[in-house]
């Protein structure tokens, strides 16, 4: 179901020119940092002091996924946020250095790279997107360095038990699909659906978690169209699925495609399906340039406060995030989610910092695979962390929001998808 060999096959292709390169140098894990004392000994300090953690993070600050550039500055905001006055992390003051991929593998391997060997990170925490994440946690996981709560949903990065330095954060787009299905077997059980996916382990998880989950229902997938991250437009594939006639259109795409796609469903008036967006395109930043009059009535799934939502007007974490933003990131705009997301995240990688029973990268390590309902204030009530040494979603609840008027509007009850269906496997 998850058809990951082509992605992995690319990835270890370019993992491999960066081993040789890495290989001149000849370092090996002793020798690129110090060492811990007492309890903890021999286990990694490089990054962190009694008083600071420098950390890592690879974005595509340009380029196709450029929009996704923005959550940096909610983790940045954050970060300046508990420096300035909550006096850092159990005393430590947070350096958190951004670096720009262009949503390019081979460019993530070399900005992974800089931030390993020259800057001596103590963890490269958020890589985001499948591809990019892909290429390099091989070469993190032979350095031992902490890759915590990356940016993609891509279901290997809690099945997999090579690699136990990598993390995901939020929900893997299995469960987000086993949302939708779980949704349409009620409010349309014959459904007929059309689906246009991103043509890489992130559109075919969803579509294949999706189609599992529809499977012996009355609910038919009719049409699939795919696309490339470098196509200019899915026009094309719109059209084709239109021709299907589907009641529903499953929208499985990144920022700029997610778009496109809601702009040429508004845009044929003959064709009218349901249309839910996958949550990785349901900001407002990915809505607004499509007309808000056009997008009424979309469906999306979500696990994190929306700035946006008036219900969290005077809700203390919501209040703390659009103060910090405003000061620490005048340029970032508070309503749009992604840097609500980017806040999210950096809160969940401060608990586990704060649960680290060693201050060192196997500490983090062992913290992020440890978590026990963990509570962060900026996810939605009832969406807690939890992870275990075999299980590495730490998120796999969600709630259904609609969008109405200017704004998403939650509905139904919050759904733990590892109790409804089950754990995700490989």
């Amino acid at each position: 179901m998850r058809q990951k060999t082509a992605i992995r096959a690319a990835a270890a292709g370019i993992a491999a020119l960066l081993t040789a390169t890495a290989c001149s140098s000849q370092r090996g894990e002793e020798d690129a940092g110090t060492a811990a004392d007492g309890a903890c000994k021999g286990q990694q300090t490089t990054g962190i002091t009694d008083k600071s953690i420098k950390l890592g993070g690879v974005y595509p600050l340009s380029g196709p996924a450029s929009a996704y550039g923005t959550i940096s500055k909610g983790v940045s905001a954050y970060f300046k946020y508990i420096n300035a006055e909550k006096g850092g992390i159990d005393g430590r003051k947070v350096e958190f250095i951004v670096r720009d991929d262009g949503y390019q593998p081979p460019k993530a391997v070399e900005e992974t790279r800089r931030l390993v060997e020259k800057e001596k990170v103590f963890a490269v925490f958020q890589t985001l997107g499948t591809p990019s994440t892909a290429t390099v946690w091989d070469y993190l996981n032979r350095q031992k360095v902490p890759q915590p709560f990356v940016a993609t949903g891509a279901s290997m990065w809690g099945t997999d038990t090579k690699h136990p330095w990598t993390t995901g954060w939020q929900p893997n787009y299995v469960a987000e699909s086993r949302m939708y299905g779980d949704y349409l077997k009620d409010e349309k059980p014959k459904a007929k659906v059309a689906v246009l996916y991103q043509n890489d382990d992130f559109g075919k998880d969803l579509l294949g978690g999706f189609k599992e989950a529809v499977k012996g229902s009355g609910i038919k997938v009719v049409a699939t169209e795919s696309y490339e991250v470098t196509d200019p437009s899915v026009s094309a594939q719109m059209a084709n699925l239109a021709r299907s006639r589907a009641d529903v259109l499953l929208n499985i795409t990144t920022p700029k495609f997610g778009s496109q796609a809601l702009a040429a469903d508004a845009k044929n008036t003959k064709w009218d399906p349901l249309h839910i967006v996958n949550s990785v395109s349901s900001s407002t930043s990915v809505l607004q340039p499509v007309g808000f009059k056009n997008v009424q009535g979309v469906v999306s799934a979500t696990y994190f406060k929306d700035p946006a939502d008036p219900q969290w007007a005077d809700d203390a974490e919501m209040k703390a995030y659009r103060k910090a933003l405003k000061k620490y990131e005048p340029e970032a705009e508070p309503s749009i989610q992604l840097n609500a997301y980017g806040w999210a995240v950096a809160s969940s990688l401060h608990k586990a910092l704060d649960a680290m029973e060693c201050p060192t990268r196997e500490g983090l390590r062992d913290a992020v695979r440890n978590l026990k309902d963990v509570k962060v204030d900026m996810l939605l009530p009832g969406v807690t962390l939890a992870t275990g040494p075999d299980d590495g979603f730490p998120i796999e609840t969600m709630q259904m929001m609609r969008f109405k008027g200017e704004r998403w509007r939650l509905f139904g009850e919050p759904l733990d998808t590892r109790k409804e269906f089950g754990p995700v496997t490989d």
